[in-house]
């Protein structure tokens, strides 16, 4: 025996790895750097070997909805409380005494996440657009499953829960693609007003946009995410707003 370290084992390519390394891409250079070769470089593989583990493009940005979800998913089954209407043993679906702060803990961990990875919440609203319903990735269809169960559980007849069901997922996909876009135009910039690019906004065409462009460039964060659903669960019935 030579004595010599033997060389380090490359740790098994899978679909796992392969989409969280798209999603490291993402994260670090945004979503237009994102390409199967990028990918590749950062595994350290040949790109053609990516093939095994996505077919294309597109399903490389399907799987990074899916992988977002995923933290979703294990973000909730890490609560402290049940928030999918079902006993924490996994037994059938209980009562649940405050729907409200239930929907609160699943809108604020897909807020939470969408904080995580800004780059690719886009896609969280897109994607899903372009995929019949049934071939929506597990991890995405495991989120809607658990909040009809939640609905359903917490006392809610079919049309409420189809209601509420609805307009939660507009909300809070809908504030979170608002509140996380881009608005800053040059991070370098350190004149408010350039590093906003107001200088590009006509003053006599946009001049609401000019006053409140500083305050746009701020998040509203989780507390107005919150305020925007109870004031849209009141609209759809008692029992929702409880």
């Amino acid at each position: 025996m030579s004595g010599e370290p033997s060389a380090p084992r490359r740790e098994r390519l899978t679909r796992e790895r392969v989409l969280r390394a798209a999603l490291e891409v993402a994260d670090a250079e945004g979503l237009a750097a994102l390409s199967m070769r990028r990918v590749a470089e950062r595994l350290g593989v040949e790109t053609m070997t990516l093939y095994r583990y996505t077919a294309s493009k597109d399903d490389l940005l399907d799987g990074l909805v899916e992988t977002l979800f995923l933290e979703v998913e294990e973000r909730l089954s890490k609560a402290p409380r049940a928030t999918d209407g079902t006993a924490a043993s996994g037994g059938p679906p209980v009562g649940l005494p405050d729907l409200r702060d239930t929907l609160h803990g699943i809108a604020r961990e897909l807020y939470r996440v969408a904080v995580a990875h800004p780059n690719v919440v886009s896609l969280c609203a897109s994607r899903p657009l372009t995929v019949p319903l049934a071939r929506r990735p597990r991890a995405v269809l495991r989120v809607h499953e658990r909040l009809l169960t939640l609905l359903r559980a917490g006392g809610l007849d079919d049309a409420t829960a189809l209601r509420v069901y609805r307009a939660f997922l507009s909300w809070v996909l809908g504030y979170i693609v608002i509140d996380l876009r881009a608005v800053v135009d040059d991070p370098d910039e350190p004149d408010p007003a350039f590093r906003l690019g107001l200088h590009r906004l006509p003053a006599r065409d946009f001049p609401m946009l000019r006053a409140y462009g500083p305050a746009l460039a701020e998040r509203g964060g989780e507390e107005q995410l919150l305020a925007g659903l109870d004031a849209l669960l009141t609209t759809l019935g008692p029992e929702a707003g409880r």
